[in-house]
C-alpha cells in the first residue's frame, strides 16, 4: 500500500514540483505549487462535478422530503425507509458530496511530504530521468514569502475563501411544516449554520500551524472550487 502511495501520489507530485521549479523563470517554488494545484484540480474535476450535481439535486429534493416528513412524522422507521426510497428513485446519494473532500486528503498528505522534502532539498533520488536535480530549492516565493514557515495572512485568506465556498453550499430551507419533522429540520439547519463557520475557523487554525506552501495550495484550491461551483450550478439550473 505504501509503495502504491509513493508511486501513484508522492513521486508524481514531488517530480511535478521540482520540474516546474526548474523550468519557471526565477525558479519560484510558489508558482510551482500553484501549477500543481491547477493540475490536481483538473484531475479531481470529474469527482467534483458529480459531488456538486449531487448537492444541487439534494436541494431540489427538499420539498419532497418535507412531504415525507409530514406523512411519517410519528414513525421514524417509516420515515427513514421512505427517505431512502426517494433517494433511490431520484438516483441521488446523500453522501456523494463528501467524496471529493475525502479523496483530497491523500493528495494533501502527498503534497505536504513532497513540499517538505523539496524545501529541505531532500528526496532527489526519486526524480524521474527527465527531471533535473536542482541541488537546492529556495523557500522564498515572490521575493518575500517564506513557504517553509506558517503565514497568518495566507491562513486568513484561506479561511475567507473557505467561508465563501461553504456559504454557497447550504440549501435554502423552506418554512417548517410543524411536528417532529420540523424540530429535526431545525436541528439540522442549526448544524449546517455551525458548519458554515466552523470549517473556515478550522482552516485558519490549521493554516497558522502549517508551512505557507501548503496553506497556499489550500487557498488556491478553494478559489478554483468556488469558480467551479458557480459554473456547474449555473449549468445545472439552466437545464
Amino acid at each position: 500500500m505504501l509503495h502504491l502511495y509513493n508511486v501513484i501520489l508522492y513521486q508524481p507530485i514531488y517530480n511535478g514540483l521540482i520540474y516546474f521549479y526548474n523550468v519557471i523563470p526565477w525558479h519560484d517554488f510558489g508558482l510551482s505549487i500553484i501549477i500543481i494545484t491547477v493540475l490536481l484540480k483538473i484531475i479531481l474535476y470529474p469527482l467534483s462535478v458529480k459531488a456538486l450535481k449531487s448537492q444541487k439535486a439534494l436541494q431540489e429534493l427538499e420539498p419532497k422530503l418535507r412531504v415525507i416528513q409530514k406523512q411519517h412524522k410519528d414513525n421514524k422507521q417509516e420515515l427513514a425507509k421512505a427517505t431512502m426510497e426517494l433517494y433511490k428513485k431520484e438516483k441521488v446519494s446523500p453522501f456523494s458530496s463528501c467524496l471529493p473532500l475525502l479523496i483530497q486528503f491523500p493528495f494533501l498528505i502527498a503534497l505536504y511530504q513532497a513540499m517538505s522534502n523539496a524545501l529541505a532539498s531532500k528526496g532527489f533520488e526519486v526524480l524521474y530521468p527527465f527531471v533535473a536535480n536542482p541541488g537546492t530549492v529556495s523557500a522564498i516565493s515572490f521575493g518575500f514569502l517564506d513557504l517553509s514557515k506558517p503565514n497568518i495572512t495566507l491562513a486568513v485568506l484561506a479561511c475567507l475563501a473557505q467561508y465563501l465556498q461553504t456559504k454557497m453550499l447550504p440549501a435554502k430551507t423552506p418554512p417548517a411544516l410543524g411536528g417532529a419533522g420540523a424540530k429535526d429540520e431545525g436541528q439540522m439547519a442549526m448544524i449546517n449554520k455551525q458548519m458554515q463557520y466552523m470549517m473556515p475557523l478550522m482552516t485558519v487554525f490549521i493554516g497558522i500551524s502549517l508551512p505557507a506552501g501548503l496553506t497556499m495550495y489550500w487557498f488556491f484550491m478553494t478559489l478554483l472550487t468556488i469558480a467551479q461551483q458557480i459554473l456547474i450550478f449555473k449549468k445545472v439550473s439552466a437545464k
